[in-house]
């Protein structure tokens, strides 16, 4: 008997007799004679970190679901003997947590089930949609387009490394948004894959660091403050360094040691980001009303592109096929917005070494 439809049958006599070595394979197998797979590629969904997350969710609090993980966590747990396959155990899947994921689903297959049907069948537990698990991955595809970003940003750094001159003055800003840029989806892939409190603060913090230093390179370039022809301008360039240094120190240690706040967090990305994406919308409209090149565009075009993709985090739907959510789909929409986005300083650096030579 399939693991979904024991599981049923021992939840509607409130007795749940379920051995990891006794259950047939489902939907993978297992390595190992005698050791057939039960799980079905179930998985949680991703955090919507625009709209706020909680701890708990309509899922969490239904009676069902909390009398399938206690019994469950009675009848497999309490021994130590429950087989968990060495990649689950890998990335850190215990017996609890195995009871957890698997009563998400057993929920979600009879709420779905019902006859008549509900209206919202799909649930989230722990602020989070029930997803497909892919080789122990929390959230597959989302860790898929996280890392199709990393790759933009490594392919832009080395466009950087081999089209700007090491004399140029901004080469070194870009390198490190760069590295900043490859430090957040490193963090992103590793939170996708498992969601854990540590890799939660990693992602949250990387990410948030990005941000941030989107806004500090939006300054140092549309202001010149790499340049260092005027005594003010290196001055003002450690002032802000020093500014936008401050700032994620604080938020750090605010999230860290008073409260972990995901409407604050949410709140504070989402302002610099306004005001980081205002300042280029600014300079791009500016610049191309002066020169008429199109190019001088492609920062307000990319804040359009980011926009509307970031938009999709505001659908949060039920994962499709239990797989694809609005979450990785955001992810998706900047995969291509970055690439363009090296595209343009590239050839905003190469305009303007042309233009001091001119000049000289």
């Amino acid at each position: 008997m399939r693991l979904v439809e024991r599981v049923r049958n021992c939840l509607a006599t409130s007795k749940i007799n379920w051995k990891h070595n006794q259950v047939s394979a489902t939907t993978t197998a297992m390595t190992g004679s005698g050791r057939p797979s039960y799980w079905r590629l179930f998985v949680f969904t991703s955090l919507i970190f625009l709209i706020g997350r909680s701890s708990a969710s309509l899922g969490d609090r239904l009676p069902d679901f909390k009398e399938c993980v206690t019994i469950c966590k009675t009848e497999n747990c309490e021994n130590g003997k429950t087989y968990i396959p060495f990649y689950l155990r890998l990335l850190l899947w215990d017996c609890p947590a195995e009871c957890d994921y698997t009563c998400q689903h057993i929920i979600t297959d009879r709420r779905v089930n019902r006859d008549p049907p509900m209206l919202e069948p799909v649930v989230q537990f722990h602020g989070k949609w029930p997803f497909y698990r892919i080789l122990g991955m929390q959230e597959p595809f989302s860790v898929l387009f996280s890392f199709m970003n990393f790759l933009a940003h490594r392919h832009g750094m080395s466009r950087v490394r081999e089209s700007i001159p090491h004399s140029y003055p901004m080469r070194r800003f870009y390198l490190a948004f760069g590295y900043f840029g490859l430090a957040s989806w490193i963090f992103s892939m590793v939170f996708h894959t498992r969601d854990l409190p540590l890799t939660e603060k990693l992602d949250y913090f990387g990410a948030g660091a990005s941000v941030l230093y989107g806004l500090y390179l939006s300054v140092v370039r549309i202001f010149r403050l790499d340049q260092t022809r005027s005594r003010q301008k290196p001055k003002l360039l450690r002032y802000w360094t020093f500014t936008c240094t401050g700032l994620f120190i604080a938020h750090v240690s605010y999230l860290s040691f008073w409260s972990w706040d995901y409407t604050y967090n949410m709140a504070a990305n989402v302002a610099v980001g306004i005001v980081q994406n205002s300042l280029w919308t600014w300079f791009s409209i500016s610049r191309y009303r002066k020169y008429m090149k199109s190019w001088t565009a492609w920062p307000g075009m990319i804040v359009a592109w980011i926009i509307v993709a970031m938009s999709l985090e505001l659908l949060d739907f039920p994962p499709w096929h239990g797989l694809v959510d609005a979450h990785s789909l955001w992810h998706l929409g900047t995969v291509v917005p970055t690439a363009w986005w090296y595209s343009f300083i590239v050839r905003d650096a190469l305009d303007d070494i042309a233009g001091e030579r001119l000049k000289a």
